[in-house]
């Protein structure tokens, strides 16, 4: 049954645990990251602080701290810390862990927690044993899954317990948790001279996709599988790096040139219809560690200004990309945003709408601006027709074609210019064929 209560001098082979177990915090300072549930005066830390925790349920990506936050919600109550894994326990051992809990708590006070790791594995009979004694707190509950907990786990349980969701840890706090475990002398590298550099701390904080396990299993490999120089130094180049995570390093800085040239080309490429280099510029982004949603937003934006209204569905097309990017994260994310880069890439052309707009705006900037004619002034309140608003106004519906002809501002200019590409050369012939009506309705009028 396992029985790990987490002060370090309790573990005989704690210097040959992984370094990531090693680092895990033991106070709530220590811990990088989550400062959304876990800052200063959050219910979460209060809760911890006063001892007053019943039942927590953690999910968020791998890597994010759901583990290490139990470790140390454990080491700050003083609670006896049992953990298992739902993948491979089943209701028997369950039972037998809680009986163990209730006999530790009846003979020493303490409490205990009890941390299931892929809790949402469980299925309903399982998560139902526990709802008894988690109710009396006997354990403290605290529950890991990387799903939505909302969508696998049984109401019952949630209604008992504390749901809180865990970020993926920004690039500045990835490489907080890999310094800390480069100086720290009890349970890292600070008894050897490592020598690190920029570059190769970038890397691995961007490339392990925001999992500080990944990252500090990487810096490990790195540091015992180096040999020191002539100084005795341990020296963790760009290349040691990529080679630890096993993965090639691309020049590719989020603030720098390459980030900038990138993205233009890839941007370029789109509008110049060439999907092949569209895609291989996005691929380069992406296996950098780009978040996706910079790459969604800019075949969003391309596809309004470059495609617009030839291919109406471009647009559509790259804003469901840009949902489906954010509801199912990297590396999955990389399949729909291929498609709306492909369909935008090779769709038709047009930036008639950009251009539109861009005049518009120009001639408020730049001209006297234009007062609205009295019959489009809104006549849906009382005083109204004594002003003469809404007095003449046509209600298009009513003529045939669902279109009369009337003026909608005073100056008559054309701001946008509809193509002969793609769907826009249907929507030119409407409008053609609309303002030809309105010549002769001119006419007519004026025969009369």
């Amino acid at each position: 049954m396992p029985d790990l209560f987490i002060e370090e001098q309790n573990l005989n082979n704690f210097k040959d645990l992984p370094l990531a177990v090693r680092m895990r915090p033991r106070t709530l300072e220590e811990f990088v990251g989550q400062a959304h549930i876990l800052g200063k005066g959050k219910l979460l830390r209060r809760a911890i602080e006063s001892d007053r925790l019943n039942s927590l349920i953690l999910y968020g990506p791998p890597g994010c701290g759901k583990t290490s936050l139990a470790w140390c919600i454990a080491n700050v109550t003083k609670a006896h810390y049992f953990a298992i894994n739902a993948a491979t326990s089943n209701v028997e051992e369950l039972r037998k862990i809680i009986a163990a809990i209730k006999l530790r708590r009846k003979n020493t006070g303490k409490r205990s927690i009890l941390f299931i790791d892929e809790i949402h594995r469980f299925n309903k009979a399982q998560q139902d044993c526990l709802l008894p004694d988690v109710e009396e707190g006997n354990p403290i509950l605290i529950g890991a899954t990387v799903h939505n907990p909302y969508f696998s786990l049984t109401s019952a349980l949630l209604s008992r317990s504390l749901v809180c969701e865990l970020k993926g840890l920004s690039q500045e706090e990835i490489v907080q948790v890999l310094q800390s475990a480069i100086k720290d002398k009890e349970r890292g590298f600070g008894d050897l001279k490592i020598k690190i550099n920029e570059q190769a701390l970038e890397f691995l904080s961007k490339i392990c996709e925001a999992d500080a396990r990944r990252a500090l299993n990487a810096l490990e490999i790195g540091v015992l599988t180096t040999k020191s120089n002539q100084d005795g130094d341990i020296e963790i180049s760009l290349d040691v790096a990529a080679e630890s995570i096993q993965k090639k390093p691309v020049i590719y800085d989020n603030a720098g040139d390459a980030h900038y040239d990138t993205a233009s080309a890839f941007i370029k490429s789109m509008r110049g219809s060439d999907p092949d280099a569209a895609i291989y510029w996005m691929a380069k982004m992406l296996y950098a560690g780009e978040d996706p949603r910079f790459v969604a937003r800019r075949i969003c934006i391309l596809a309004a200004e470059d495609v617009g209204n030839a291919d109406p569905l471009a647009l559509v097309l790259a804003n469901a990309a840009l949902e489906v990017a954010e509801f199912v994260g990297m590396p999955e994310a990389r399949i729909p945003l291929a498609q709306a880069c492909i369909y935008v890439s090779c769709a038709p052309k047009s930036n008639a709408s950009y251009m539109a707009i861009d005049k518009a705006y120009k001639d408020i900037e730049n001209e006297r601006l234009q007062e609205v004619p009295d019959h489009l002034k809104d006549a849906s309140y009382k005083s109204a027709e004594k002003l003469g608003h809404g007095k003449g106004y046509k209600y298009a519906h009513d003529y045939p074609g669902h279109y009369v002809d009337q003026k909608y501002m005073p100056k008559n200019v054309q701001y946008y210019e509809p193509t002969e590409i793609g769907f826009e050369s249907k929507i030119k012939e409407r409008m053609k064929k609309l303002k030809a009506r309105g010549g002769k309705n001119e006419k007519n009028n004026g025969s009369n």
